[in-house]
């Protein structure tokens, strides 16, 4: 529905910006303008102001702005028509109206949503009937409680190939509303229309404001022609223009939930059971432009999550090719592959959420994907081969839309080729690369060199990393748990403050080390119901209540040994140590996901060696190596405990 500039401006003529986001945001008068805390973001301090006179709001916690429009459709998660019709309604203003056809599209709309409304309510009740015995049983096979049932308002339509058209024709509905609805099969060559969906389990299908505008029937019979049947094109549902489940979804987004994009409406179902609410499903097409776009519009970067088979493979590259030229600043997709031969439904039910939540915090950005596609498909072990898959990449990066993400495309691209074909190392055993000359022996591996293909005598072998030096077989499995786990908790112990702001943080960190978990748990037992404040004396206080639950600080301790992990010590300045927590934080969800990169790398190798898989193992390696080296580097950082920027 379109609404003319001068409705609009009429609209913002009698709603003054801070009458409109008063309702949501407690605001406090400020010279000129009005100011109050980020509905978007929590804070202590407001950085949210409003200006009437501009007609606009401005947050610059999240760098959002706009008008009263703006504000109703970023907080309320509604399209533009209804912040129109809420606007409306608030200043008192009756919407603009239309010529007589429009008027009377818009009844019959009605009516027709009128009649699906009728049909879901009669579905409800036919699953809760003797009639829906069996689709109970199928509902309890798939785990779908009888509450998630009325959550999405499942049904069954039953055999009888009237049963529907008499109800409703109780109901006062024409077979005409029933036919454009999609409810009856009619036409020319067909006398008598009848029931379109017969034995099968109902799920409603909603536009983005709730109302019912298709079914999706679930067929009982195996040997049915269909296993899943839509609804076809009606005045109310174009499929590829919406999502199932696309109006909850747009409330969990704003709310602050990860999209998760699957194939199917179990699928969804599963999703939202799992713990992820703002699941949506193509509906029963492969995802289609329009349908990106509207996901787009609820998330900058969702995840499209397809099953693990060669056939969910090929659905993630197409999405993968339709999603390329449209990538813009900020807008992207992951991928999330599942195992083979499992739906989400199916890794729901078997491995419950932890394996759901598992399979999406390994989710690839579309780049990887890209990567992998392309240098699995064949060899590279000419110059030919690579010059090929050099020109490959480069034509489908010109693909891309948008000049800055292009740019920075090619950057990516040509440093992983240059990674690529650089000279490689050999693990083998020296008597293998060697053969039994002892002065040709350079211990457990040597680098490669390209073009003699061997390593020179006198070319020294690379350090060991960081990884090694730090790992159980080098150090002892007992000796420590690992470093960054060890500086999280002492940071906590010598500044029990941060437990005021970033005890939630804490208890949902992925710790590996059965220890350090066992010193976070002493570690929120004491704090819980404390106040801590910067007195050193409240850091004894916590320690001395660790220690009491038997938790040895010592072997944490003995983990400091680098200079540069000074912020953990007592006596650090609050903002250094602030950033310094935030600094370890960030690194040590880096490395999660890139270990947990690292087995599917090594899982890949192991079941296909070959250049491509052996090249995204040395990869993950690179980034966990470089990772692991990685040390404070922020602008100012130390200055409040005296030291300057980059002095450890």
């Amino acid at each position: 529905m379109r609404f003319s500039p001068q409705f609009l401006d009429e609209l913002k003529a009698r709603l003054p910006v801070s009458e409109v986001v008063g309702k949501r945001v407690a605001l406090k008068k400020s010279g000129r303008e009005w100011k109050g805390l980020s509905p978007f973001n929590k804070e202590k301090t407001a950085s949210f102001f409003v200006n009437d006179q501009k007609g606009a709001w401005f947050d610059f916690s999240s760098g959002k702005n706009g008008n009263i429009f703006d504000f109703l459709m970023e907080t309320e998660g509604v399209s533009f028509p209804e912040a129109v019709e809420r606007l409306a309604a608030m200043a008192g203003v009756a919407l603009p109206t239309y010529s007589k056809d429009e008027v009377a599209r818009e009844e019959k709309r009605k009516t027709l949503h009128e009649v699906m409304e009728i049909a879901a309510k009669f579905f409800e009740a036919t699953l809760q009937s003797r009639a829906g015995a069996k689709a109970r049983g199928y509902l309890a096979d798939r785990r779908l409680e009888p509450a998630t049932q009325l959550k999405f308002r499942i049904g069954y339509a039953p055999a009888e190939r009237f049963a529907l058209k008499e109800y409703l024709g109780k109901q006062n509905v024409s077979v005409e509303d029933m036919v454009e609805t999609g409810l009856l099969i009619g036409g020319e060559d067909i006398p008598v229309p009848y029931d379109r969906f017969r034995d099968r389990v109902m799920f409603p299908i909603t536009d983005f404001r709730g109302r019912i505008i298709a079914f999706g029937g679930r067929a009982l019979d195996p040997e049915a022609p269909a296993k899943y049947l839509n609804s076809p094109e009606t005045p109310l549902f174009h499929k590829g223009h919406n999502l199932y489940n696309g109006a909850a979804t747009r409330q969990a987004v704003h709310d602050g939930a990860k999209l998760v994009v699957v194939e199917g409406y179990v699928d969804v179902i599963a999703m939202v059971t799992a713990g992820y609410p703002a699941a949506v499903a193509p509906l029963g097409t492969a995802l289609t432009e329009e349908q990106l776009g509207l996901i787009w519009k609820m998330a900058d970067e969702p995840i499209l999550c397809f099953d693990g088979d060669k056939a969910g493979r090929r659905a993630a590259y197409r999405a993968l090719d339709m999603a390329l030229p449209r990538l813009a600043p900020g807008k992207s997709v992951q991928f999330a592959l599942l195992p083979e031969g499992q739906d989400p439904d199916d890794l729901y039910r078997s491995g419950g959420r932890e394996a759901v939540a598992e399979v999406l915090g390994g989710a690839r950005s579309l780049a990887e994907m890209l990567w992998t596609r392309e240098t699995e498909a064949s060899a590279l072990d000419t110059p030919e081969r690579r010059a090929a898959l050099e020109a490959r990449i480069k034509e489908i990066i010109r693909g891309i839309g948008d000049e800055t993400v292009r740019r920075y495309y090619n950057d990516d691209f040509m440093a992983r080729l240059r990674h690529l074909m650089a000279p490689k190392f050999d693990a083998r055993p020296a008597a293998a690369r060697y053969g039994n000359n002892p002065g040709r022996r350079q211990g457990g591996g040597g680098w490669q060199n390209s073009a003699r293909g061997r390593n020179p005598g006198n070319d020294p072998l690379p350090p060991p990393s960081a990884r090694l030096t730090g790992s159980s077989i080098v150090r002892g499995h007992f000796s420590s748990v690992p470093a960054r786990e060890a500086l999280l908790l002492l940071t906590v112990i010598n500044h029990p403050w941060l437990l005021e702001n970033h005890a939630e943080e804490l208890s949902q960190l992925d710790l590996v080390s059965p220890e350090a978990d066992r010193v976070r748990r002493a570690v929120l037992d004491a704090g819980a119901g404390e106040h801590f404040s910067r007195d050193p004396q409240d850091a004894e206080r916590l320690r001395s209540a660790i220690v009491k639950q038997g938790a040895d600080l010592a072997r944490l301790e003995a983990t400091i040994t680098h200079k540069s992990d000074w912020p953990t010590r007592p006596g650090t300045a609050a903002d250094d140590v602030a950033q310094w927590w935030t600094h370890l934080v960030t690194l040590h969800h880096k490395k999660r996901t890139l270990n947990k990169e690292l087995k599917d790398a090594e899982h890949a190798l192991g079941e296909e060696p070959t250049d491509a898989n052996l090249a995204w193992l040395r990869d993950v390696q690179a980034r966990l190596s470089a990772l692991d080296g990685f040390e404070a580097q922020i602008e100012g950082f130390g200055a409040s405990s005296g030291r300057a920027a980059g002095v450890v």
